[in-house]
């Protein structure tokens, strides 16, 4: 995976250096294209300048222009195509390739499905830190799917995907701790990262959270109201 990227000092900077065949401007220009900075917004520049870098081997041109071909975005949608240059970055290291392509095998798009391809390149994007793939690989190992089964580990990769602010994971977590499932239980812990949840608009969470405190409500509830009234005196 490349390292080092420069810092442009102007625009026209790195336009030229694209121009001359610089491998990551050429993949900066490309995206002032896709996101209109700079520049009046151009699907089928964007991916003619991801193109260029991505044949230098420039494994962000490569994740980039998989995104296209995923998306349709300035070429036709074609997940075959999105999974080559998918691996292409994957093999280089790249964690939002190596995701991606986790994706496409999970759900058969461009690839043969193969749920032990997809959990392999989600541990490999999960290793380097991707929120997501860590809370695929969290659901893998809760559920047991291909993997070994291991609440442990689910929660481990749930609560490194949960400080990134995936809501999900912040929810499953918090089911972990209110269950005591992979770790030792913990109604407070559960109800915080409902509450982080909750605040992203996770229904599931919200759910949660309504149950506990209902729960709550109920148990406080004064003797007095639980007990009958005094009959009324003739």
């Amino acid at each position: 995976m490349q390292k080092g990227r420069r810092i442009w000092q102007s625009f026209e900077e790195m336009r030229r250096a694209a121009e001359e065949g610089d491998a990551q401007a050429q993949c900066d220009f490309g995206f002032c294209f896709q996101n209109g900075q700079s520049v009046q917004q151009d699907p089928q520049e964007a991916v003619k300048w991801y193109r260029r870098a991505a044949d230098q081997n420039y494994a962000v041109a490569q994740t980039y222009l998989g995104v296209c071909y995923l998306s349709g975005f300035g070429v036709p949608q074609e997940f075959g195509q999105a999974a080559k240059w998918f691996r292409e970055a994957a093999e280089q290291g790249d964690p939002a390739a190596q995701f991606n392509l986790g994706v496409l095998y999970e759900t058969g798009q461009g690839v043969p499905q193969n749920y032990a391809e997809a959990a392999k390149w989600y541990h490999s994007a999960a290793e380097r830190g991707e929120p997501q793939a860590q809370f695929n690989l969290g659901v893998y190992y809760e559920t047991g799917q291909v993997v070994p089964q291991d609440y442990a580990e689910a929660v481990k990769w749930y609560k490194l995907a949960a400080e990134q602010e995936v809501a999900p994971a912040q929810c499953n977590l918090g089911l972990c701790y209110n269950t005591g499932r992979g770790v030792e239980q913990n109604t407070q812990e559960a109800v915080r990262w409902f509450i982080r949840a909750a605040r992203q608009g996770d229904k599931t969470a919200q759910h949660n959270l309504g149950v506990h405190y209902a729960s709550l409500e109920a148990a406080e509830t004064p003797e007095a109201e639980t007990q009958p009234a005094d009959e009324t005196q003739a």
